[in-house]
């Protein structure tokens, strides 16, 4: 039997885990606001407001934990932590850019189709 490369597109667990843990929303913004220069946690809180501290926290640590922001103790008293992306993390702007430049140049398609979509299988309200 013939032995088969596994595609491209099929991602191992590990690869899924990776890319759930930073592309999900909140962590695509705060890498977008580190990419633009070094923030303290308030002034990360200031910058996405709709973000509450515990997911802001939760979502520091996972791309902490993934290498793709540092973390630096300014100060101990009162402790003073400021976040930083890593080359790493500026690494994945340009992939991300590109990402978000094909939705935008597609995003009338895409919601032409969902439209689609909604009124061939989604029951009517009406019935």
């Amino acid at each position: 039997m013939p032995e088969t490369t596994p595609s491209p597109l099929t991602l191992s667990t590990p690869h899924r885990e990776l890319l759930d843990q930073v592309l999900d929303k909140w962590s695509l913004l705060v890498m977008s606001e580190l990419c633009d220069s070094p923030r303290r946690f308030n002034e990360l809180r200031r910058a996405i407001p709709d973000v509450s501290q515990k997911s802001l926290t939760t979502t520091l640590r996972r791309l902490e934990r993934n290498g793709v922001i540092e973390r630096h103790l300014l100060s101990s008293r009162p402790v003073a932590v400021q976040y930083q992306i890593t080359p790493l993390g500026k690494s994945m702007r340009s992939p991300i850019e590109e990402i978000l430049a094909w939705a935008t140049r597609n995003m009338e398609r895409i919601n032409q189709a969902r439209a689609r979509f909604d009124n061939t299988v989604l029951p009517s309200h009406s019935e």
